[in-house]
């Protein structure tokens, strides 16, 4: 029991993924600049001066053979990964128009009929990898940018650590305020960013513009083969230019595909693809330069000013990142792999606009403890790579299934169209494997954490469910027992909330038991998720007579929806059914675990699963029921 947004969502058009007006369409492709690629534009802060350092070793020249090789492996990654296999194919696999993985695990497991749990373990282990990506990213972001002021004067050093940690704080503390007020200068904060990419870059290859033939593939392909190990190395820190690519996919239900994919060949690729060129052409020019050599792009007077025009992009990266952690998490909760945490709206015009109190919490620590640990990004950026690549070879697997399942392409075509693309994803993977110990453990250790987490929580609450029902009446049973002896009636109507449809509520069972009294009306009402989205007014509400005073109801909501019982229920007066909030009462049943040695999972889970039921927001506020209709009644039972 719930709620959901849009994964990588900052909020608006529920709908965008339909065709936009005109004028329409240009703003979203102006919004999709600032908040879908945010992260990947801030890659080259870093990209390129990790790939060379990782082919050549501090203090040695880096070779033209080798400049070249990078820059074609780097030009090669965003065409491939980014344009063909993002932007062209995963694009097109939309569950009701919205993207992200667990949007594609959903639409994967709906589509086989056997082997589906194979398919929510993988969009378990690809929303665990999201929130090591969640936590480097702005740890990595902010450093990278606040490490330019040491080119204006190395003085600037000892403080570059403080002032990211000044910029994060303040980052996470305005989340309560929600973004909507500053989303929209987003896309234009970062138009001028790209702007500014190009601008410095053509000027350099104007400089030497041999650096063009690394579009020439060969050259690539020949520095993986002649240098080995380093050159596998090499391809872990080129991986670098392709962090954010999931941006695109989690981001299709907020902006569309179409324009997603104009903001992506229009300006985001020409732009990067220019300032990578560039960067390696003043790295061959000067080979000191490769200490920093996006900021020594620039002349001695712009510096500062780019260092000002970094950190705002990369705050806004950091804004995305962050905005798509609390929208997976509630995507997770809804379904099934999270307990409830409290969810916030913070915009009334823009569904999207949420925030989560404890998510932003531990999201702030992990970051922090990233910056005072790591203390740079070149450090950081080892440990950036495996979850992004772990999470694009998740995302390629589950491809494949929707190719094959719901696209119908059969077997072979389908493995045809994915492979190539997972043998490089694997590849990427096989070199950021080599950092393990140089960081890279982080995302590893951050991820298994979430995976026992999520697992722990659907397991147990699967063994919850099957222990309640043994204990439970059946329903039909139960009503039938009342109508022939019924207790004494008050007047009113009660609603008693269950997870069982066809159990009878333990509130209403304890209810009278107790009280021994029943309501005129009496509904046993349950709320279920379906596998899209969003579920339409027309289908969110099935009504079902039981006796003259019980029927059942059923609540349908998508996984992008919070619950809203009261606003449901009134879809009900269309049924026929009189509902009258203030003369109605809710019946909500509170359980208190106890650990047993008989529950199916060792007793050390058994405790995790009961803190994580504890750790879970109030039923109460998480379905926005009235707290004064509400009636708990507490159970115990040992699982």
């Amino acid at each position: 029991m719930v709620s959901s947004t849009a994964a990588g969502e900052t909020g608006g058009n529920p709908h965008a993924g339909q065709s936009q007006p005109h004028a329409g369409f240009w703003a979203l492709t102006l919004g999709s600049i600032g908040v879908v690629y945010g992260d990947i534009g801030t890659s080259p802060l870093y990209a390129v001066r990790e790939s060379v350092l990782a082919a050549v070793g501090h203090g040695n020249p880096a070779t033209h053979e080798a400049v070249l090789g990078i820059l074609s492996l780097i030009i090669w990654a965003l065409i491939l990964i980014v344009t063909v296999k993002y932007v062209f194919i995963l694009l097109r696999a939309d569950n009701n128009g919205e993207g992200g993985t667990l949007a594609l695990m959903a639409l994967a497991h709906r589509a086989l009929e056997r082997g589906g749990g194979i398919v929510i373990l993988l969009g378990i282990v690809s929303a665990a990898l999201f929130y090591g990506d969640a936590l480097i990213t702005p740890a990595l972001s902010v450093l990278s940018a606040i490490e330019g002021l040491k080119i204006v004067t190395p003085a600037f050093e000892p403080y570059v650590v403080s002032l990211a940690v000044v910029i994060l704080l303040a980052l996470f503390a305005v989340q309560s305020h929600g973004t909507a007020s500053v989303a929209r200068y987003f896309g234009p904060v970062t138009l001028v960013w790209f702007v500014a990419l190009a601008a410095a870059g053509c000027w350099h290859i104007a400089q030497n513009p041999g650096v063009l033939r690394a579009f020439d593939p060969v050259y690539g392909v020949r520095f993986v083969i002649d240098h080995g190990l380093i050159g596998l190395l090499t391809l872990g820190a080129v991986f670098l230019v392709v962090t954010g690519s999931e941006a695109l996919y989690a981001d299709l239900g907020h902006f569309g595909k179409k324009p997603i994919r104009t903001a992506w060949l229009t300006v985001v690729l020409p732009a990067l693809t220019i300032n990578y060129l560039g960067q390696g052409a003043l790295v061959l020019a000067d080979p000191k330069a490769i200490e920093n050599p996006f900021f020594l792009l620039y002349p001695e007077w712009a510096i500062l000013p780019m260092v000002g025009l970094a950190t705002a992009a990369t705050v806004i990266a950091s804004q995305a990142v962050i905005t798509g952690a609390y929208s997976i998490t509630s995507q997770a909760i809804q379904l099934g792999l999270l307990p409830r945490l409290e969810i916030r709206h913070t915009s009334e015009a823009q569904y999207g606009q949420i925030f989560m109190p404890r998510a932003n919490t531990l999201l702030l620590v992990g970051v922090l403890v990233l910056v005072l640990f790591f203390k740079s990004s070149s450090a950081l950026a080892s440990a950036y790579g495996i979850a992004v690549t772990g999470t694009m070879v998740v995302t390629a697997l589950m491809a494949f299934v929707v190719v094959w399942k719901v696209w119908r392409w059969g077997p072979v075509a389908a493995a045809m169209l994915i492979a190539p693309f997972l043998l490089i994803d694997l590849t990427f993977l096989s070199a950021n494997m080599l950092k393990v110990f140089e960081g890279g453990w982080v995302p590893l250790v951050l991820g298994a954490a979430i995976m026992l987490l999520m697992y722990t929580w659907r397991r147990g609450s699967r063994l919850l469910f099957q222990k309640t029902r043994k204990l439970e009446m059946p329903l039909a049973t139960l009503v039938s027992s009342l109508e022939k002896k019924p207790p004494q009636r008050v007047p009113g109507s009660a609603v008693f909330l269950t997870g069982d449809i066809e159990s009878a509520p333990t509130a209403l069972l304890h209810s009278l038991k107790h009280y021994k009294v029943l309501h005129e009306h009496n509904v046993v009402l349950t709320v279920e998720y379906a596998a899209t989205p969003r579920v339409d007014d027309a289908e969110r509400v099935k009504i079902e007579s039981l006796s003259p005073s019980f029927m059942r109801v059923v609540l349908r909501f998508g996984f992008m929806e919070r619950p809203h019982v009261p606003r449901a229920l009134a879809i009900a007066r269309r049924h026929g059914w009189t509902f009258d909030i203030m003369s109605t009462s809710f019946f909500l049943s509170r359980r208190t675990l106890k650990p047993s040695v008989q529950s199916g999972m060792p007793v050390w889970q058994d405790r995790l699963f009961i803190a994580l039921a504890r750790s879970a927001n109030d039923a109460t506020d998480f379905f926005q029921i009235p707290t004064g209709r509400v009636v708990e009644v507490g159970t115990q039972v040992t699982i």
